[in-house]
């Protein structure tokens, strides 16, 4: 259902708030650029440490910016069941295309419990339910088995499968075709996960490279292997230097950096220091994003 680039959109903030001005620019650059979807509210956009109020109008805002021209799929996980529901609920009722649902974190439940948790969100919506596996951020790794069980759920349509673990998405993939829409979680890996079956990308870099990423999936939907790892290769210092430091640390500076939205980010969250921020801009230039910011 959802294939392509999809990017995990940030949330620009200014003086402790949502930066609505920044956010709706952030928006039209992705409509601009042919991006497929924007996903708000995710790891990427400090969905954390946003309020209740703010998470819902920060998707409430994205699906009206929007207006249909691509999808919003909602970050709406969290490590309650009940509030997930609940975020699910108003994702639907505000209009967005589907709902980006991460394992619950520091809970640690079992795959019994993940299997579970999701089958309960996606049976108290009618509504498009992609998976979340991130273990590096919430401590508990959904396994091969649990997503073959949760294609069988009615409205579970895919997985963000950020393990890197290019076995474990060809084993998915072998076992649920395309049943289960197959997306990476990881930019540096995104040209080998469509080479095991995958199906798009959720992209960080997209945020500010959106054509570059784009580049990579056009190449690869024609057929050009080679001109695909190209584009690939050109992007692996911008897609390590933008996990340098925890995202979205480095992206929401390189975003500052084009001009884009502040480099505001919230506690726990610290700014990106200096030297990792020349790593950054050096990639940056390298790419050419600020004469294409220019233009």
């Amino acid at each position: 259902m959802f294939k392509g680039v999809y990017t995990a959109l940030i949330t620009p903030f200014k003086d402790g708030s949502v930066d609505w001005d920044a956010l709706g620019r952030l928006l039209d650059n992705q409509i601009k650029s042919g991006i497929a979807g924007v996903i708000p509210c995710g790891s990427t956009g400090e969905a954390a440490t946003l309020s209740h109020e703010e998470h819902r109008s920060v998707i409430r805002f994205c699906v009206e910016r929007v207006n249909k021209r691509i999808h919003v799929i909602a970050g709406t996980g969290s490590n309650s069941t009940r509030e997930s529901v609940e975020l699910t609920r108003h994702a639907h009722e505000a209009g967005a295309d589907g709902a980006l649902i991460i394992t619950p974190y520091y809970n640690k439940p079992t795959q019994e419990g993940l299997v579970q948790h999701y089958t309960k969100i996606a049976e108290s919506v009618d509504f498009p339910v992609v998976l979340y596996n991130v273990p590096g951020r919430t401590a508990v790794d959904m396994t091969a088995d649990t997503v073959v069980r949760l294609a069988q759920v009615k409205g579970i349509v895919g997985i963000k499968e950020a393990t890197a673990n290019l076995e474990r998405a060809a084993v998915i993939h072998q076992r649920c075709g395309d049943r289960m829409t197959l997306l990476s979680g990881d930019d540096a890996t995104f040209l080998p996960f469509l080479a095991v079956g995958g199906h798009g990308v959720i992209s960080v870099t997209a945020n500010i490279a959106p054509g570059h990423v784009l580049g990579v999936w056009d190449a690869w939907q024609q057929g050009d292997v080679t001109l695909a790892r190209m584009r690939h290769e050109k992007l692996l210092d911008i897609n390590r230097f933008l996990f340098c430091e925890t995202n979205p640390i480095p992206i929401k500076a390189a975003a500052a950096m084009l001009g884009l939205c502040t480099p505001e980010i919230r506690l726990p969250l610290t700014p990106l220091t200096q030297d990792h921020q020349n790593l950054v801009r050096g990639a940056m230039t390298a790419l050419g994003l600020f004469e294409s910011c220019k233009n």
